[in-house]
């Protein structure tokens, strides 16, 4: 179901250092646009924080760093969301990880116990490694979890 009525304003925010979580921002942003949401693809430098506050809808994106943490780059964008009081956003988290580590995509667990609480966090999204074909149906479903902005 397209979604033109209600035109949310969404930002996929992503961090990647091997291209695997880069390739799964994409694969969400092709399913962002197949659902006709107004959508850009932001790399987390590229991304103005004052966008948060104009957001409906945040997809981040993150791979997991040293023992299960937060990489540098993404610290300022999860601190602005853990001080940003819009708990109306709907935020998701993904990422790409190796499950040979003890914590399996820890950076994307971290986000979302943060999310939970902050935001209204929709869905996680774990890949193993590259993303794989059948993983767009995974993103597409992950899209499909957005609720229309009511107003």
């Amino acid at each position: 179901m397209a979604l033109t009525n209600c035109n949310p304003k969404l930002a996929i925010v992503y961090a990647s250092v091997t291209g695997n979580t880069e390739q799964l921002a994409e694969m969400l942003q092709e399913s962002v646009l197949s659902q006709e949401f107004r959508s850009k693809l932001y790399r987390v430098e590229e991304f103005p924080l004052s966008e948060l506050s104009s957001c409906d809808v945040v997809l981040i994106g993150t791979y997991t760093w040293g023992s299960g943490e937060i990489p540098e780059e993404m610290q300022e964008l999860y601190q602005a969301i853990e001080k940003l009081d819009r708990k109306q956003l709907q935020t998701a988290v993904f990422g790409t990880g190796d499950s040979f580590f003890a914590e399996f995509c820890g950076a994307v667990d971290r986000f979302r116990d943060m999310l939970y609480v902050k935001t209204q966090l929709i869905a996680t999204l774990k890949v193993e490694l590259m993303p794989q074909p059948s993983d767009a149906i995974r993103c597409e479903k992950m899209v499909k979890l957005i609720k229309p902005r009511t107003s």
